[in-house]
């Protein structure tokens, strides 16, 4: 039986806890074929990003056809992207090739509090890929800039994803881990609210939680889970990832990809 196709569109880093690494990481985890578009190169440790190659757009789009006209893709996500142009050039790929499981992570600041993406890009993403996306994640700073909106309870969680989803994303799902208290995330597909909540685990910082949890809502969607079973599963497998979080750097902790589905846990 073939497994399931995962397209990630993302940035690399060079440390391996977030980006593309931690996406391919998870998909694999979780049974399924991971593939990858590489958008920038990130000169990246647990201290933070000293650096940032934009890939040029049209080789963005040269490694987009060459997975889909031979491999094709079940479900994709998509995570840093860094200008304007290779945002437009993803859109047009992912209008050509139809791909209706998209997650959108609206990546704008990495760990260190670093702007990923500014301005133009922002409106850019609201107007080009928002609307495109089957689900997206924004977690609450992002959401916070996205609804043009303060964010400091679950009900204002849930105006907020209410605001988003009117961009044209099918479904909203507004991560919680930037409050206190119980880690909360709030989905709402435009009929209902589910919530999905797990006690707040403390491991100092942790790198790649928000492309991990991506990752794994666009995997559980290309084997066939429905929505809200994707995100409740996506959310068991984040929460162990993080309890087995550990350090090999001087800064942020990298979370244990393999932990939830490790024989030794």
């Amino acid at each position: 039986m073939k497994p399931a196709r995962v397209l990630t569109i993302a940035g690399s880093d060079s440390c391996g806890g977030a980006g593309i690494q931690a996406d391919l990481k998870t998909i694999t985890a979780l049974g399924a074929l991971g593939m990858s578009v590489i958008t920038a190169v990130t000169a990246q440790n647990t201290l933070g990003i000293q650096g940032v190659y934009e890939i040029p757009p049209d080789f963005v789009v040269r490694q987009f056809e060459s997975v889909m006209t031979d491999i094709g893709a079940d479900a994709a996500k998509t995570g840093m992207l860094t200008n304007t142009e290779i945002l437009k050039a993803v859109a047009a790929m992912v209008r050509k090739y139809r791909i209706k499981k998209l997650v959108v992570d609206p990546v704008m600041a990495a760990k260190g509090g670093e702007a990923l993406i500014k301005g133009e890009v922002r409106e850019a993403l609201v107007r080009e890929l928002i609307p495109l996306a089957f689900v997206v994640t924004p977690n609450i700073p992002e959401a916070e800039v996205l609804a043009e909106m303060k964010i400091t309870s679950v009900d204002e969680m849930k105006k907020a994803a209410k605001i988003i989803r009117k961009f044209g994303a099918n479904n909203v799902v507004i991560k919680g881990g930037h409050m206190t208290g119980d880690a909360v995330d709030v989905l709402y597909d435009g009929k209902k609210f589910y919530t999905f909540s797990s006690r707040r685990i403390d491991k100092k910082e942790t790198h790649g939680t928000g492309c991990t949890f991506s990752a794994a809502i666009a995997t559980q969607l290309a084997k066939g889970k429905s929505v809200s079973e994707a995100v409740g599963e996506a959310k068991v497998y984040i929460t162990e990832a993080i309890k087995s979080a550990y350090s090999v750097g001087a800064g942020y902790r990298l979370i244990g990809h393999l932990a939830p589905v490790s024989s030794d846990k």
